[in-house]
């Protein structure tokens, strides 16, 4: 198992805006194309409050490519994003690693 660690700093003010894409339409679209999603995190404490950083977990790299791809290109999520996105931008950088369990993690 694989697991990609997404982070998205959010332009200020708009964490709430980006929360309701992701509980109104991205996950339904994501369950359209198999992501599977491994959990969804605000920061309590850091750097930042206007980040979430969330987990998707692939059985290898070419899946996320073949089920990524779908998704990216699916008509339906480029019409909701430009929608969601109407007011202004949303989301300010993403940054994602790609995380491989160790041989003593409670997550496998």
């Amino acid at each position: 198992m694989i697991y990609e660690m997404r982070v998205y700093r959010c332009v200020p003010g708009q964490l709430p805006a980006l929360l309701k894409r992701f509980e109104t339409v991205t996950l339904k679209l994501w369950e359209k194309h198999g992501i599977r999603q491994a959990g969804f995190f605000t920061t309590l404490v850091g750097a930042s409050n206007q980040e979430l950083t969330y987990f998707l977990a692939w059985d290898s790299m070419a899946e996320r490519e073949t089920k990524w791809t779908a998704f990216a290109t699916d008509p339906a999520w480029l019409a909701a994003r430009a929608e969601s996105e109407k007011g202004g931008q949303i989301v300010d950088n993403i940054v994602n690693q790609f995380l491989q369990p160790t041989a003593f993690s409670s997550v496998k």
